[in-house]
């Protein structure tokens, strides 16, 4: 295939719901504009959604129930919600990419992690995010090198960073140098600077961007959240909306394909051509012609850091 259909999905979670959000997401991946998509992508933690509180009340400051429903809320993996996840996905047919407040079976941190399903509902692995930012370390641990992936689709390699580690210029190189097509970036972040990176990365790496948002009103706060009235700081240039959306798709030339929709729940389709891709690497090849590994060499050390290796007669077991 040389080309595809992708869809860009924005829309409200329910916030420290993981029963009723993934019922939306199985709702939203049954819609027939996504099941005639061959990529559909989600927003960054969208099951059970973004602890809002990060941002609100100071840190530590009565924040114990919240992060409690967190912690009981995320997601296992693998669990009965990715069964579920992958499942939708091979309803549909469709390959999915979809943020998750990851935690292991038998632990208590949480990681911001983007989970990868192909058509057939298989889970093809995971990324979790490499550094949380600013109050995101209150609430998420972080990842290693050992999830900084890339996977082979019938319509190319898909891959991608999430959010402001989008920011991180040897992150992105070593994503390039494993030859991604499409860019997938869940993301919380808003205004037009990062519209303006989604453009950058496509333009710098030659790749398709998928830039993807959650879209919460206000009055999407379920009524009866606990201390719902001190759970989000309200942004006086937008009192309406917690999450306003931000959602964009770039073609490899930083051409604006669809987007950037803001404040409406929406699903962004464009058609994404991958001789583009090729083509627009014969002036710039970022890991290829237009690099230098005489001058610049980049080490990235991809070991899972586990928290504890057992060792049997002073071996490490698999």
């Amino acid at each position: 295939m040389t080309t595809l259909t992708v869809a860009a999905v924005q829309a409200a979670y329910v916030l420290m719901d993981r029963e009723a959000t993934l019922a939306k997401v199985e709702e939203l991946v049954a819609d027939p504009a996504v099941r005639a998509a061959d990529l559909v992508v989600f927003p960054e933690v969208f099951v059970p959604g973004t602890p809002i509180w990060i941002d609100g009340p100071s840190i530590w400051d009565g924040d114990e129930e919240w992060f409690a429903m967190l912690a009981d809320q995320a997601v296992v993996v693998p669990s009965e919600t990715t069964d579920r996840l992958g499942a939708a996905a091979r309803r549909a047919g469709v390959y999915l990419v979809i943020g998750v407040d990851e935690r292991e079976a038998t632990g208590s941190t949480i990681y911001n992690t983007l989970l990868y399903f192909d058509a057939d509902g298989k889970l093809l692995g995971k990324h979790r995010k490499l550094m949380p930012t600013g109050s995101e370390r209150t609430v998420w641990g972080m990842g290693d090198g050992s999830m900084l992936e890339t996977y082979p689709t019938p319509f190319g390699r898909i891959g991608g960073l999430i959010c402001w580690e989008n920011y991180m210029p040897l992150a992105r190189f070593y994503l390039y140098s494993q030859g991604v097509d499409v860019w997938v970036a869940p993301t919380l972040a808003r205004g037009d600077g990062w519209i303006a990176t989604m453009r950058h990365i496509a333009r710098e790496g030659r790749c398709y961007v998928i830039g993807v948002n959650p879209c919460l009103h206000v009055d999407q706060i379920p009524a009866d959240f606990p201390d719902r009235d001190r759970v989000w700081r309200t942004d006086p240039d937008d009192p309406d909306w917690v999450e306003p959306g931000n959602s964009v798709i770039v073609g490899p030339n930083a051409e604006i394909l669809a987007g950037p929709v803001r404040h409406a729940e929406s699903i962004l389709v464009a058609e994404l051509d991958l001789a583009k891709v090729r083509s627009s690497r014969r002036m710039f090849d970022p890991v290829g012609h237009y690099h230098r590994p005489d001058v610049f060499r980049l080490a990235v050390d991809t070991a899972p850091r586990p928290v504890v290796t057992t060792l049997r007669n002073g071996f490490a077991e698999d």
